[in-house]
């Protein structure tokens, strides 16, 4: 059993490089492909949007269709694949066979190569999030109490080794992989390592423990609308008793009807003309009331869920304009060169401890019986952590552009700034203290008042909302770019940094969560909440997360 569970861990060890390597992205097409950082920024968030919204829908097709173990194996072959065509699409690989220079120059990007490169983003997306969804779900079915009970010495050595190293290759890639020079060898090493990876993978096959789809939880919300929608000229009875559940001793789950949302409740109507036996055979015309109210408890949650949007918008800025921002800055510190990824291994602690922070504050709250108050709280603390990333967002870009304009730098965009990186440390701790608490208390959030059977949902789901807030953050940077070159003005987002007002957009989203700040407090205010008597536990940011029982996996992001 540990034996299997260590060649899964191998995954995790290439995943974590690769994550690094995609993390550059946004100086590879500033620098190479030479185009704004608004437009590299838009491609970034993009990717990371789908990443993350996807692994809702690929949940659903593991536990209808086609299981954990192929769609990991699957996403590994994407990855593989995604990673190699990514550095194939580097100037020097392919240039005698495209016809290019081989320098790392815009002119010496054909299409040829832009077309292996937004393909290579699309097979690493689809990667990303299969490994996201499926990873530790396959891990956590190779546990068994029989294979608990047969441990050797050497192979709990392995195992313990295994998980070392997901610690470890993390701490190596974010030192390594900026010193590296050749983009090509910069994606090409995550990309070796994956397939190697995979291969690792596909020698246990013969020894892992397969789980079939067992259907998914899911399914049931399709079927109450199909259901109601098919008796949308029927009448609902006043008596809630005559709807369609079964018995207490057939069925031990059962949720209690409620007034809200009744037009829902046609899909338990009980037709006359028709024996009950007949009806109950077909679950898209009759269901029962337990499904009906799991999903109204989905619909009430949405308007609430909308303020939690614009969490991810704020998130994204940190993966591409921050990003952008430490890439001319001095890097030194003293006469050694440090590699701005050193500043995602602080937002990384930052988000680690913040979040463990807030876990003890939940299960502190829990005490008192305010448990099912502490997610809402945590959000809005969140929100605040962010307006105060923000505003020393703003601050720092206020001090970077009066060095740029002293030393005459305007319009030399190339050439490095005469200031530290390191003012960006603050809002960078501050960032990764906001992911940390936002991601961990919306994600209880959802589990608290989602339905039981469907909490191995909840974590997407979540994801799924910062990856929208990704997205969103495409708009929000062309809604807020138009609208500041009225009046004859120069829009604030320009081809180069230096020419560009971050600063003023940064006001601008701090005021915007301000606001979103006030919205959700009124909603949470109002919003009824579930019992949620369970304790939290530690969150686990990495892609296996922690091992859930297969009959029950819920889990926080």
């Amino acid at each position: 059993m540990l034996s299997a569970i260590v060649k899964i861990t191998v995954l995790m060890w290439a995943d974590n490089l690769a994550a690094f390597a995609i993390w550059m992205m946004m100086t590879y097409l500033t620098n190479v492909w030479n185009i704004g950082f608004t437009h590299a920024a838009s491609i970034v968030n993009f990717f990371w949007g789908v990443v993350l919204m996807m692994p809702m829908a690929i949940q659903f097709l593991i536990d209808t269709i086609i299981g954990n173990y192929w769609m990991l194996l699957l996403s590994s072959f994407a990855f593989s694949a995604g990673l190699s065509f990514l550095a194939m699409s580097t100037p020097p690989v392919l240039a005698k066979a495209m016809g290019t220079c081989s320098e790392y120059k815009p002119e010496c990007i054909g299409e040829g190569q832009k077309v292996l490169f937004y393909t290579a983003l699309a097979l690493t997306a689809l990667g990303m999030s299969g490994h996201l969804t499926s990873l530790g779900g396959f891990m956590a079915e190779q546990i068994t109490v029989s294979g608990q009970q047969n441990i050797s010495q050497g192979t709990f050595v392995m195992f313990f080794l295994s998980f070392f190293g997901v610690i470890l290759v993390p701490i190596i890639g974010a030192i390594a992989i900026p010193l590296i020079h050749p983009w090509s060898i910069r994606f090409g090493i995550p990309a070796i390592c994956t397939v190697v990876a995979t291969l690792i993978f596909l020698t246990g096959t013969c020894s892992y423990r397969y789980v079939r789809p067992q259907g998914s939880s899911f399914t049931s919300v399709f079927r109450v609308f199909v259901a109601s929608a098919s008796k949308i000229f029927h009448t609902c009875p006043r008596d809630a008793t005559e709807l369609y559940e079964k018995d207490q001793d057939q069925e031990s789950y059962t949720v209690p009807h409620t007034r809200g949302l009744r037009c829902l409740d046609k899909a338990a109507i009980i037709l006359p003309d028709q024996t009950l036996v007949g009806q109950e055979r077909n679950g898209w015309r009759l269901c029962r009331v337990t499904e009906v109210e799991e999903t109204k408890s989905l619909l009430r949650i949405i308007p609430i869920s909308l303020t939690f949007i614009l969490l991810g918008v704020v998130s994204s800025v940190g993966f591409t304009d921050f990003l952008a921002q430490a890439d001319h800055l001095n890097h030194k510190v003293g006469r050694l060169t440090v590699p701005i990824t050193i500043l995602l291994l602080f937002y990384d602690m930052a988000k680690i401890h913040l979040a463990n922070l807030y876990v003890k504050f939940a299960n502190l709250l829990g005490e008192f019986g305010g448990r099912r108050y502490a997610p809402a709280v945590g959000i809005a603390i969140s929100m605040v952590i962010g307006i105060l990333c923000l505003i020393t967002a703003a601050k720092v870009e206020i001090r970077r552009l009066d060095v740029i304009r002293s030393h005459g730098l305007i319009d030399k965009p190339d050439d490095k700034i005469p200031m530290t990186m390191f003012w960006l440390l603050p809002q960078f701790v501050l960032l990764g203290g906001f992911d940390g608490v936002s991601q961990t208390s919306v994600a209880s959030f959802l589990v608290d008042q989602f339905p039981a059977t469907m909490c191995n949902y909840m974590a997407h789901i979540a994801l799924g909302i910062f990856g929208l807030g990704n997205m969103g953050s495409v708009l929000s940077v062309y809604v807020v770019g138009i609208i500041s070159e009225r009046g004859g003005r120069l829009n604030w987002f320009q081809d180069t940094l230096n020419k560009s007002r971050l600063d003023k957009y940064y006001w601008t989203l701090a005021a915007m969560t301000a606001v979103n700040l006030a919205v959700f407090i009124v909603v949470a205010i109002w919003y009824a909440y579930k019992d949620a008597d369970r304790e939290l536990e530690a969150p686990e940011f990495e892609e296996a997360g922690e091992p859930f029982d297969d009959n029950a996996r819920c889990c926080c992001c």
